[in-house]
């Protein structure tokens, strides 16, 4: 069963908060999670392990035509060791097609630098609801660095928009 996935603002103790001002692509979403103790790094690397096949072609193509352009190959969204023990993650190791900056239980932060922009993505766990369960916020922070920054992200903001929310209800699968 899906969850029910809702906008929702940056949270303010957030790691990500800080890295919003003045960014000029912001989203975020929340979702109540069934699972209270599962660590913010384990929702992020599920989500991404459960990213839809055609998703996962686009990225492909996407790779593809980005490097006529001199940008890298970002790989696979699911390419994810699931087997691999949160705590096993340091800062600048790649999860996914991300480095990771930081992690805590309730946060995990990920960023992909190229030389046309910087994204940041966070997962933040809240505190648990009265009925047990843990909402969970997922934000996304773009900074263009460039004119090539600000043109790839026509395209890409309104399938993030799409992208997030779809993956983002997918949380209570596993």
């Amino acid at each position: 069963m899906h969850a029910t996935v809702q906008p929702c603002p940056v949270p303010s103790p957030s790691s990500i908060a800080n890295l919003a001002v003045g960014a000029s692509f912001v989203d975020c979403r929340q979702v109540l999670a069934n699972d209270p103790e599962r660590s913010a790094m384990r929702h992020l690397l599920l989500l991404m392990s459960q990213t839809p096949a055609w998703i996962d072609r686009m990225m492909a193509l996407r790779n593809r035509v980005v490097q006529l352009f001199g940008l890298k190959d970002l790989g696979r969204l699911t390419r994810i060791d699931l087997a691999r023990a949160d705590e096993d993650y340091q800062p600048d190791q790649r999860v996914g097609i991300f480095t990771l900056v930081s992690q805590a239980p309730d946060e995990v932060l990920v960023v992909d630098r190229d030389k046309h922009l910087d994204v940041y993505l966070s997962l933040n766990r809240l505190p648990l609801n009265d009925d047990g369960q843990r909402p969970v916020v997922l934000s996304t922070v773009v900074h263009p660095h460039n004119l090539l920054g600000r043109l790839y992200m026509l395209p890409v903001a309104p399938f993030h928009r799409i992208i997030a929310p779809m993956t983002l209800a997918n949380i209570n699968r596993h």
